[in-house]
């Protein structure tokens, strides 16, 4: 960008990294890489497994809901990254097929994400460069339709596998043997994560009006769990320790983020996301009034979104998308057309539920779906792409219809 004269120099190519969401990105994965040598995400998946007696279809309930509660306290791709390699140990002492396990949890991964900012990271993009929304902007205005979504996609899950999974007594019994409290290695480090990982999303809650963003919250609970962690070792083993620690960071997301915003800012720069605009607001020819262009512009998001994301990581496209809608707002000032701020935030909503849920439906859709069909490969049961979009895509058409109705009745009528 900067050799073919997009921008003029180095400056001007990081100006445009949001150093929010990078922040709150690593910030959350240094929480995590903490948390996760305690055994917490292990104890769950085998807790979660014992409790319906190692019955296939309900292990994959439980897993479902685990996994979609984690992914929106968390964010949807640490979830998989720690639910996935325990699903796959459960199905090999099942002796059945991980795929319907598998393919549950990339989909619970994406609608539970959608629930919260930190969940899923199109809502971090839109959390961070929207200014007037916050952390429990998302609390109250996306998550409420986020139990319905998930309960409705159970039900063809359930039709499609529900009863064909079966196991034998004695893999059954295998499961019920595991022992769920050895898996947490950790006792006074699981106390102290959870300390600081309930810290942090109250911090989420109340940071904003007290004028501290989210990165600073995350990043101030990354530091204080390392901390914790290091009080009683010899200055070699917090060395050794804390490398460790930002080892399992997954600095591949992150630079990919920074790669991301420098190109989009430079779309911006050269005036293409100005053309886009056009294009959007080009939805509204012909519209009544404010109302008329909010309504037609928030389908428009919703649908193009979750289309657009199923073909392309969900990531780009929002982070193209969020520049992109701001100058449409301002083009159609311009022209008479001024959305005030709950307008502007129906459109922002249709956007997240539209990416989040679009993410679904391909295996490219959204980083979550890469990682478990990267586990599933290693294990020797790979998730074929065009089987996944067979399943996948049509039930998030049905999910994102459903948030076509949810946005119409709350924001549009």
């Amino acid at each position: 960008m900067i050799l073919f004269g997009v921008y003029p120099n180095q400056s001007a190519a990081i100006h445009g990294i949001d150093w929010n969401t990078i922040g709150l990105l690593t910030g959350m994965m240094v929480i995590v890489a903490v948390t996760q040598r305690t055994g917490v995400f292990q104890f769950l998946a085998i807790w979660s497994a014992k409790k319906v007696n190692a019955r296939p279809w309900g292990i994959l309930v439980m897993l479902s809901i685990v996994t979609a509660v984690l992914s929106a306290l968390l964010d949807n791709v640490t979830t998989v990254l720690l639910i996935a390699p325990v699903t796959l140990l459960i199905t090999e002492e099942l002796e059945i097929a991980p795929y319907p396990f598998l393919f549950a949890e990339i989909l619970f991964s994406n609608i539970g994400g959608t629930a919260t900012l930190i969940g899923d990271p199109p809502n971090i993009l839109i959390g961070s460069q929207v200014e007037t929304i916050t952390f429990n902007s998302f609390l109250t205005e996306v998550a409420p339709i986020v139990p319905l979504i998930f309960l409705m996609t159970l039900l063809p899950i359930y039709v499609m596998w529900g009863r064909k999974l079966t196991a034998s007594d004695e893999a059954m019994a295998r499961v019920m043997n595991f022992k769920a409290k050895e898996a947490i290695t950790n006792v006074p480090l699981l106390k102290k994560s959870l300390a600081v990982l309930t810290f942090v999303l109250l911090g989420f809650m109340v940071g904003h009006p007290l004028g501290f963003e989210p990165a600073t919250v995350a990043m101030v609970g990354g530091a204080l769990l390392l901390l914790l962690d290091n009080l009683s070792r010899t200055p070699e083993e917090k060395s050794e320790n804390v490398h460790h620690t930002f080892g399992e960071v997954e600095w591949v997301t992150i630079f990919f983020f920074v790669g991301l915003f420098v190109i989009v800012h430079g779309l911006e720069n050269a005036g293409a996301l100005d053309i886009l605009a056009e294009k959007v607001v080009g939805f509204t020819e012909g519209a009544a009034d404010s109302a008329e262009v909010t309504t037609r512009l928030s389908i428009a998001v919703l649908w193009v979104s979750a289309v657009a994301s199923a073909i392309v990581d969900n990531i780009p496209f929002v982070a193209t998308m969020i520049p992109t809608l701001k100058t449409a707002f301002v083009q159609l000032s311009e022209q008479g057309s001024v959305l005030d701020l709950d307008q502007q935030h129906a459109i922002w909503w249709s956007l997240s539920l539209g990416a989040c849920l679009g993410g679904n439906g391909s295996l490219i859709g959204a980083s979550a779906n890469l990682i478990v069909a990267g586990f599933a490969e290693r294990a020797g049961s790979p998730i074929r792409f065009l089987t996944f979009l067979k399943h996948a895509f049509p039930l998030m058409l049905f999910s994102v219809a459903i948030a076509t109705v949810y946005i119409y009745l709350r924001y549009l009528v």
